[in-house]
């Protein structure tokens, strides 16, 4: 029995893959199709979560001004359990949790990561790319 017979039915199940090819950063999936709504397919009932997909080891390891990573997870899920679940992983890996709409805005995020992933192959750094843009309350996205 596995994922196909509803074996995850309930559980909360994170994707953090990035479905590109290698070095250029396109997807692989089809045209409007996203890897966690192809994972969600392949694994009736489980909650999935888009999340962990954006930043490579080293930054979770890089100290902030504080002593713990300066990451912000940008997540992506339909149950809102299993969001705060993974939100709570955020957090104790000393990330800040940021919930961006359910499976089926997902694509977007995983586009940015294509495009993160193509200006970094191609020697670029993608954080020069991306204008830096205050957030709504003026603390830098610090919410938790």
């Amino acid at each position: 029995m596995g994922a196909a017979d509803g074996v995850l039915d309930g559980t909360p199940l994170i994707d953090p893959t990035n479905a590109v090819t290698h070095g250029v950063g396109t997807l692989l999936t089809g045209n409007g199709e996203s890897m966690a709504g192809r994972i969600a397919e392949l694994a009736p009932g489980a909650r999935v979560v888009k999340a962990f997909h954006l930043f490579p080891a080293a930054r979770w390891t890089a100290p902030s001004q504080d002593g713990r990573p300066a990451v912000t997870v940008a997540m992506c899920g339909d149950d809102p359990a299993a969001l705060d679940v993974v939100g709570e992983l955020v957090r104790d890996v000393g990330g800040i949790p940021a919930t961006l709409g359910g499976l089926d805005r997902v694509r977007q995020p995983e586009e940015v990561a294509g495009f993160v992933i193509g200006l970094a192959f191609a020697g670029f750094d993608p954080t020069s790319a991306i204008p830096h843009v205050p957030s709504a309350d003026g603390d830098g996205g610090s919410r938790t």
